[in-house]
């Protein structure tokens, strides 16, 4: 039978780094049974016999989000053979908090002292031997970002497991403490095993729900544990989860003076750039700047230099020019050759002619990402979410949506207060994903010279988006809350792994690669279909004036007349961007002919726009296309973290409803400013803005009549 490892260990402690290294490519992805959190497992790559199982981070065993929980119940209820903690060496007594718990289940453990490379650099030393001796468990020193200590590591855990250790030595605490804590364990002894007996006691003495529902006491031993509980919070006058913290964290204070030396007190690299980048005046203005830097370079100038290229090239001459030749020499039926070359090339190549600066894009988030300089965003954003009764929590999902929405949806499971994770999953979508790149590039291409002013500033619309979401929103009961804390843990910066974000950028381009090669060409396909022939089957003229797609679309043109561009071509690629964003750029490819050269800052495509669209209706088109329901499978992960059909629906009405009111404003306002016209319409949007200005400063009457507590518990 094989032996199962556990992995353990607070949130960027480096534990996926050191899963990667112990696994090698022995490794797959799944979710744990009943929820949808990510598990991930593999076998050790020098012995196919012993499991690696990656544990969701946690901080303690005292679970609040749905992550948390599972890494519990998978150490209580599967009981691995072997845990191996991964601590940070650089923040000791924080990460051994953990350790201390894990102790208590009373499971062999092996710790993973991690970024040692970091304690060398600031002058700190820790004496590796002491520490194990006083933990009572093997210490191992690594450096997983390296790669240093893990061949170590491995000998340690193959040896550990063979060797059939005894469980670690456990902190005792305060006499009083554990005069409390012998009491609850008489009570508990025919509740739970041996093993689980401390562990359980304290669990229970701290009033833990999912213990005692584990354990299903009586009515009468609750209260003899609840009578317990309040004669040592009189007696050391404290509540009880503060007095088993503190007591933990002091003994953890006099583990690391005897095992740790401090170096040299100097601010570190790390703290001196903070002083900048996280202060309180020049946070924001730096995160607006590298924003504006990362789209500068991505749509601006190394991109659409690449971007130009594959579209005049590749898919301008080289694709059509061979497809043409090869088909035409087979004597093919014309519109077959249409299909092919109007419709898949045409289609699909619109698309992929986008990928060099998407790829750009992946590249410079990732090294944001790997530097450590996306972590200090979060903080600088928690400051101003907070402000608004908002969760710095949630920036995390925003983050990783601007990837992809379906994963920066699914990273709401990390939020433990669940009206906090309801408001994440209903406004992750407004960032721009990276399926919204090609409609922002084809547009601000066309209309506003590539700006990267245009592109950037979709990025601060999105935030707005959920800011201004998140105020209304949680003035309405189901969503009343007070923000949970924001707590995360600062990486040092360091110089980004050339090979982790290049990786990062390839393994995004080739999930877009395939969406083009499958839902996106699925969709050419269509597209070209309907574009080419009328309800009575027979192709239509070039125009595709009269075609289906032509009729649907202005059937739905009164719709969106007030928002400025209520053309059938506009309006059909906005409902064909409902299955993909990216078909928003695949459709207009088809229906104007567009072809190659879709970025160019050509007299052509400003033409071929301007017969369709003005400037304020160009962007307007991509305020509503920004800000809109998302696509498919994003609203499919809506409902999958929903978990619930009335919640998924009003998320996406929500959705519908916002996009349609800040496009609705800021054309007419946009048309009577700039150019004189005033109308119905410029009243109609001068309502729907005070509407949305009132709803911004409406009291929020759930949480002014002193109900916090009762909603956040509900």
């Amino acid at each position: 039978m094989k032996k199962v490892v556990a992995l353990a260990g607070n949130p960027n402690s480096g534990k996926t780094t050191l899963f990667n290294h112990l696994t090698g490519g022995n490794q797959r992805v799944g979710n744990w049974p009943g929820v949808t959190v990510d598990k991930k497992e593999g076998t050790l790559r020098r012995n196919p016999e012993i499991k690696i199982q990656d544990l969701p981070g946690i901080y303690s065993l005292s679970p609040y989000s749905p992550e948390e929980v599972v890494s519990r119940n998978y150490l209580i209820e599967e009981r691995p053979d072997l845990i191996v903690d991964v601590v940070d060496g650089s923040n000791l007594v924080r990460n051994l908090y953990l350790a201390t718990q894990l102790a208590e289940l009373r499971v062999p453990l092996v710790i993973a002292l991690n970024m040692m490379d970091v304690v060398e650099k600031t002058g700190a030393k820790i004496d590796v031997r002491e520490l194990s001796e006083r933990l009572g468990c093997a210490v191992v020193p690594i450096s997983a970002a390296r790669g240093t200590g893990i061949d170590e590591l491995i000998a340690v855990i193959q040896s550990t497991l063979e060797a059939a250790p005894a469980a670690p030595g456990v902190l005792t605490f305060s006499p009083q403490t554990e005069a409390a804590l012998a009491q609850v364990m008489g009570i508990l002894a025919t509740h739970t095993s041996a093993d689980l007996l401390r562990y359980s006691s304290i669990q229970a003495l701290q009033a833990d729900e999912l213990t005692l529902a584990r354990l299903q006491l009586s009515a009468n031993e609750l209260a003899m544990i609840k009578g317990i509980r309040t004669e040592l919070e009189q007696d050391l006058d404290d509540e009880i989860d503060s007095i088993i913290t503190q007591e933990r964290y002091e003994a953890l204070g006099r583990l690391a003076d005897a095992v740790q030396t401090i170096g040299p007190a100097k601010l570190s690299p790390t703290d001196r750039i903070d002083r900048i980048v996280t202060s309180r005046l020049l946070g924001l203005p730096i995160f607006i700047l590298v924003m504006f830097l990362v789209y500068f370079v991505s749509i601006q100038t190394i991109g659409t230099m690449a971007t130009d290229w594959v579209n005049e090239v590749v898919f301008g001459d080289v694709v059509p020019g061979a497809v043409e030749s090869f088909m035409t020499a087979r004597d093919v039926a014309p519109w077959l050759l249409g299909l092919v070359n109007d419709g898949i090339v045409a289609g699909v190549g619109a698309v992929l002619g986008f990928l060099p600066q998407m790829f750009v894009l992946f590249l410079c988030l990732a090294i944001l990402e790997d530097s450590g300089y996306m972590a200090r965003v979060a903080f600088v954003m928690d400051r101003i979410f907070r402000r608004f009764g908002l969760s710095g929590k949630s920036f995390i999902p925003l983050m990783i949506s601007t990837g992809c929405s379906v994963p920066g949806i699914q990273a709401s499971r990390t939020m433990e207060n669940e009206r906090d994770r309801r408001l994440t999953i209903m406004t992750a979508s407004f960032m721009p994903c990276s399926a919204k790149l090609p409609v922002i590039a084809l547009i601000a291409g066309a209309f506003f010279g590539g700006s990267a002013w245009v592109t950037t500033s979709f990025y601060f619309i999105g935030i707005a988006a959920v800011i201004v979401s998140g105020v209304i929103l949680k003035k309405f009961k189901r969503l009343a809350a007070e923000p949970a804390p924001f707590v995360m843990e600062m990486p040092s910066y360091h110089a980004p792994r050339a090979l982790t974000t290049l990786k990062y950028a390839l393994s995004k381009s080739w999930a877009f690669i395939k969406r083009a090669g499958t839902i996106i060409l699925l969709s050419a396909i269509v597209i070209w279909f309907l574009s080419n022939f009328d309800w009575s089957l027979r192709m239509v003229e070039e125009s595709g004036a009269d075609s289906i797609l032509a009729s649907l679309g202005n059937a739905l043109a009164w719709l969106f007349y007030p928002l400025g561009f209520n053309n059938w071509q506009s309006i059909v690629a906005t409902i064909t961007g409902f299955i993909a964003k990216e078909n928003v750029v695949n459709t207009l490819g088809i229906v104007m002919n567009l072809g190659s050269g879709l970025t160019e800052e050509s007299p052509e495509l400003l033409q071929a726009f301007g017969a369709l669209l003005n400037t304020h209706g160009a962007y307007s088109f991509l305020l509503f296309n920004m800000l809109c329901m998302p696509c498919f499978a994003a609203v499919g992960a809506i409902k999958t973290e929903m978990a619930s059909t009335k919640w998924t629906l009003a998320a996406v009405a929500w959705q519908m409803g916002l996009a349609y009111a800040v496009s609705l404003i800021y054309y007419n306002l946009a048309q009577w400013f700039v150019n004189g016209i005033f109308g119905l319409w410029t009243v109609a949007a001068i309502a729907v803005l005070i509407l949305l200005v009132a709803l911004l400063l409406r009291p929020n009457r759930y949480l002014a009549l002193g109900q916090k507590k009762e909603l956040v518990s509900a």
